[in-house]
């Protein structure tokens, strides 16, 4: 019985009708940034503001820094660094900032929320945006690799990354603490 191929290739002669299932929204409506109320927000064109470096709720305690308070609701920050990291599958362009808001999933601050949001309005640019596989018939292998030396304030250790690319085509990347600040 071959029922998947005798629906696809039948003939329609009725107009059909669909709705799109619960949960799911039309292309433009991302669930991410309407549910975070930015629909009307102005996108940004840069993941984090130049020079930008996050410290760690106990760093501040140690050195004595205030004003930048520790959020009251700490699920409302891990259900956002939750689906941008499920959005760096196919955006490759926000694992760096999104790794480095994972490192305070225990006690996250205002500036890291403000940060993690900051993400998002740079999302709702090009929102359609991800990995494109090309085709070709040039075979060649390009590997890119950058490092930043003791860059995270709290432990002064280095930031590294790399990706590699096939022909045009995204094959592998990381962005990686040497071991998390």
């Amino acid at each position: 019985m071959d029922v998947y191929n005798a629906f696809l290739r039948g003939d329609l002669y009725e107009e059909v009708y669909m709705e799109l299932p619960q949960g799911f929204k039309k292309q433009g409506e991302t669930k991410l940034i309407y549910d975070l109320g930015l629909g009307d927000a102005k996108p940004v064109f840069t993941l984090i503001d130049l020079n930008k470096k996050f410290s760690s709720a106990e760093f501040d305690r140690h050195t004595r820094v205030t004003g930048d308070e520790v959020l009251p609701d700490v699920s409302k920050y891990h259900r956002l660094i939750g689906r941008l990291i499920y959005l760096t599958i196919t955006r490759p362009d926000i694992a760096f900032p999104v790794q480095t808001f994972c490192q305070f999933m225990q006690e996250p601050k205002k500036s890291h929320w403000d940060a993690a949001v900051r993400v998002v309005r740079y999302i709702k640019q090009e929102p359609g945006m991800g990995i494109f596989l090309s085709r070709s018939n040039e075979d060649s292998l390009t590997y890119f690799c950058d490092a930043d030396w003791a860059s995270c304030p709290n432990t002064r250790r280095s930031v590294t990354g790399y990706l590699i690319k096939f022909c045009d085509s995204l094959i592998s990347w990381k962005s990686k603490s040497s071991i998390q600040c």
